[in-house]
C-alpha cells in the first residue's frame, strides 16, 4: 500500500490512463493526473500570452494629469497624509524648489527609483565631503602661512 497520491496518480497515469480519463468524463470529474495536470497549466499559459499583443504601454506624456489648483491641492494633501509628513513640510523652501522644477515639466515628471535615489544621494554627500575637505584644508594652509 502506498501513502502518496503523487505516486498513485503517476501509476494511474501510466497503467490505466484511458480508463481513468473515461471514468472522470462519464462522473464530470476533473482529471488529476500529472500529465493532464501539466497539460492544463501550459494550456492556460498560453491563453495568458495571447492576451499581451492586445496591450500596450501609454507613454508617460499620455498620462500626465492637466494643471488645476484644485488637482493640485488634492494631490499634495493626499501626499501628505499618506507619507505622514507634518503640515510644515509644504512650507519648506525645498519643497518649494522641487515643486517649481516639476512645474516646468512639459511631458511629466519621471520620479526615480530607490537604487537611482540612493545612488545619487551617495554622490552628492561624496562630492560634498570633498568640497568640505578642500575648502578646510586651504583655511589650514592660510592659518600656517599667516603664523609666519
Amino acid at each position: 500500500i502506498v501513502n502518496e497520491t503523487s505516486t498513485l496518480r503517476r501509476h494511474a497515469e501510466a497503467k490505466f490512463a484511458g480508463k481513468y480519463r473515461t471514468w472522470a468524463k462519464a462522473n464530470a470529474f476533473t482529471s488529476k493526473l500529472p500529465g493532464d495536470l501539466a497539460a492544463k497549466k501550459r494550456k492556460a499559459a498560453q491563453a495568458q500570452q495571447q492576451i499581451d499583443v492586445h496591450l500596450t504601454e501609454c507613454k508617460l506624456s499620455e498620462r500626465t494629469v492637466p494643471y488645476t489648483h484644485q488637482n493640485f491641492r488634492k494631490a499634495a494633501i493626499e501626499w501628505l497624509v499618506a507619507t505622514d509628513q507634518p503640515i510644515q513640510a509644504f512650507e519648506h523652501p525645498k519643497f518649494k524648489d522641487m515643486i517649481d522644477v516639476a512645474s516646468r515639466s512639459t511631458q511629466g515628471v519621471k520620479i526615480p527609483g530607490r537604487k537611482a535615489t540612493r545612488a545619487e544621494i551617495i554622490r552628492v554627500f561624496k562630492n560634498h565631503l570633498t568640497k568640505l575637505k578642500n575648502k578646510l584644508n586651504v583655511y589650514t594652509m592660510l592659518q600656517s602661512i599667516s603664523l609666519y
